[in-house]
């Protein structure tokens, strides 16, 4: 059994969530840094963690690992890498992004282009040709440099991960997929405790936490980059991870999971994603203003993210917003409450301080996760027999 390197971006802040992915999935953590897991498995490994990993954005092979200083230098640990095993003679590649921070490199195009030069010229000596047509699968490459250690690796997703193949429908400035997923790991919001978004927007947070309740695997109505590359690939691990997935699905659960939003427009948007990721039945939704967010049970949880005031002209109504959430979540009976936004007065107009605050990285903008934690439900007591 070969065992690969393998690497799990994910958002800034999340990568404790995502490290309790992977050791879920059976796999040993070899390096967490900021952004990135990296882990080691074998070639089932990289085909699971597509299918499982709820908060990974994309799963990277990694195929060389070297320190550069100088394009030649760089030039040179690429023409080191078995590029022969990877890539076919009409492989069409190239490297979709190259990201360089505290190294002597910093020029991600120069860095495209030598990359792509070396890989090249090495396969011009093996295949014994001077022109490559690239007229077959697609093998996307990724370049990372850091304190001038380059890591060089191939994107087995594709398509970034957050896309679900569900969320056809968005709202203005929607939370992605792996970030709602990798919020609700983080509380201890668990299937049999009610979950509340009153500000659902396309029903990113619901949608995630009924697929996560019913085990739904988030990989399961998608494609990957990988599934071509069946050299590297056996078409079997492939069905054998659609065929784990299907049996761990557990769609007859119930559970009490709703969202509201203002915009009835955006209520049948979150409707007909929640219908194509086939949790619609699992999850509530419904027109409504937080004002008048209600409920009559105990221990629930908000999990939301609000309005940040992106426009100048939406910025004035922000106070009386936050006020009517705080209003409207004190008045839930022992709730636990986790809201993303960058409002800074958050908390002074929902009018209490957060118990913990975690600051994370929605996309290029700076949020924070204020958590505030209810009483934990009296454990129900087993009746002797």
């Amino acid at each position: 059994m070969k065992l690969y390197e393998i690497t799990a971006p994910c958002h800034f802040g999340m990568e404790a969530v995502l490290k309790k992915e992977i050791y879920d999935l059976g796999y040993d953590i070899k390096r967490v840094e900021d952004g990135r897991v990296t882990f080691s498995g074998d070639d089932e490994a990289i085909v699971r963690a597509n299918m499982f990993l709820r908060t990974a954005e994309r799963v990277l092979l990694n195929l060389g690992r070297f320190h550069a200083e100088s394009f030649e230098e760089l030039f040179q640990g690429v023409s080191k890498i078995p590029w022969e095993d990877v890539l076919p003679k009409d492989a069409k590649f190239w490297v979709k992004k190259a990201s360089t921070a505290k190294s002597k490199l910093y020029s991600a195009p120069d860095i495209q282009s030598i990359v792509k030069k070396a890989i090249v010229e090495r396969l011009k000596k093996h295949y014994h040709t001077s022109w490559f047509e690239e007229s077959g699968e697609a093998y996307p490459l990724r370049v990372f440099i850091y304190k001038d250690e380059v890591t060089v690796a191939l994107d087995t997703s594709g398509e970034h991960l957050h896309k679900r193949g569900y969320r056809r429908l968005t709202s203005r400035a929607p939370v992605s997929e792996t970030l709602a997923a990798a919020i609700i790991l983080l509380t201890p919001w668990k299937a049999d405790r009610i979950l509340v978004d009153p500000f659902c927007g396309s029903g990113t947070f619901p949608i995630e936490a009924a697929m996560i309740g019913a085990n739904i695997a988030p990989g399961l109505n998608r494609a990957f980059a990988a599934e071509k590359w069946k050299h590297l690939f056996a078409p079997k691990l492939w069905y054998d991870a659609i065929e784990e997935a299907n049996d761990e699905m557990n769609p007859d659960i119930s559970m009490d999971i709703q969202g509201y939003d203002i915009d009835d427009e955006i209520i049948r948007c979150a409707r007909q994603n929640a219908k194509d990721a086939g949790v619609d039945k699992l999850i509530h939704f419904q027109q409504r203003p937080v004002s008048e967010l209600h409920h009559p049970k105990k221990y629930g949880f908000i999990i939301t993210n609000p309005p940040y005031g992106e426009r100048l002209e939406e910025k004035a109504a922000l106070p009386q917003l936050y006020k009517e959430m705080g209003e409207a979540f004190g008045r839930l009976d022992g709730w636990s409450y986790y809201i993303l936004t960058s409002y800074e007065d958050a908390q002074r107009y929902i009018g209490r301080k957060a118990d913990k605050n975690r600051k994370i990285y929605n996309g290029m903008l700076k949020t924070y996760l204020y958590q505030f934690s209810g009483p934990k439900p009296p454990k129900v007591r087993r009746q002797e027999s």
